[in-house]
């Protein structure tokens, strides 16, 4: 089904300090992940303005936006790393839990790769993608090295499983936090600049794991600068500035015909070079 662009309600006319948000309506996906007026400060910064979207079950969506948008602060809020002020964000139909057990259980449903790895340094890799499932979940450690191995091997780095991660590069180090990601068996992973950290050569081996999990169908939310990974893996394009989300839009609208002025500078300062 064709995705149908519609303005957000309410918002209001250029040249008001309300951004108006062009708006993708997409009503063939179950909704896994929605958000709804939620808004967050630090201080007198707001950071998260009115943000109100959806992540449909299987969806990938690439969040997009200048240094400073609030696209990091979005990502992280949809696990309940970073508190909200207002609003609402619920997954599967429930919403965030704030504390204890129930908290516990997001996190472990929801999968998070960040761009400094994460890693436990004491640990071999095998050990750190067994831990989750063996202390969370109560699998037997034969299970989980068997199901982690897999996984390991899924990423290309089955044969570094007994090293530890001072031991890899940055690029084995991030296919191993997501292969740790996996072995929780997520509803959703969210993706925060995953390869920020990485040197750009060890950024495609990384990009290809991701590409890979976004044709298997696992429903991601991905913070990037990879203008490739967005065109190639996204379904749907957010774009962020100023703390409110400006559009959003199919990988192929957003780039051949942003709708914003917001939008089209950030694409002439990024893909000019």
């Amino acid at each position: 089904m064709t995705p149908a662009e519609a303005t957000q309600p309410g918002a209001t006319t250029p040249g008001t300090a309300k951004t108006t948000a062009v708006r993708v309506v997409r009503d063939d996906r179950e909704p896994l992940v929605v958000v709804e007026g939620v808004n967050k400060h630090y201080g007198e910064l707001h950071v998260l303005n009115d943000i109100n979207t959806q992540v449909g079950r299987g969806e990938v969506v690439v969040v997009l936006g200048p240094s400073g948008s609030g696209k990091s602060t979005l990502c992280r809020a949809i696990n309940r790393l970073e508190t909200i002020d207002s609003g609402t964000i619920t997954i599967d139909g429930q919403p965030l839990p704030e504390e204890g057990k129930g908290l516990a259980k997001l996190r472990a449903d929801v999968g998070m790769v960040f761009q400094s790895f994460n890693l436990f340094a004491h640990k071999t890799i095998l050990e750190n993608v067994t831990l989750g499932p063996i202390k969370v979940r109560g699998m037997s450690r034969k299970a989980a090295e068997e199901k982690a191995m897999a996984l390991l091997d899924r990423v290309g780095i089955a044969n570094q499983a007994k090293k530890l991660p001072s031991q890899l590069s940055g690029g084995q180090q991030q296919r191993a936090a997501i292969a740790r990601s996996l072995a929780m068996d997520p509803k959703l992973i969210l993706l925060d600049e995953p390869t920020s950290a990485l040197d750009p050569e060890m950024i495609n081996e990384v990009l290809d794991v991701m590409i890979g999990l976004a044709n298997e169908g696992m429903t991601m939310v991905a913070v990037t600068h990879e203008m490739g990974f967005a065109r190639r893996a996204a379904d749907r394009i957010v774009f962020m500035a100023d703390g409110q989300i400006v559009e959003e839009a199919t990988p192929e609208q957003f780039f051949t015909d942003p709708q914003t002025s917001r939008a089209k500078d950030f694409l002439s300062k990024i893909l000019g070079h």
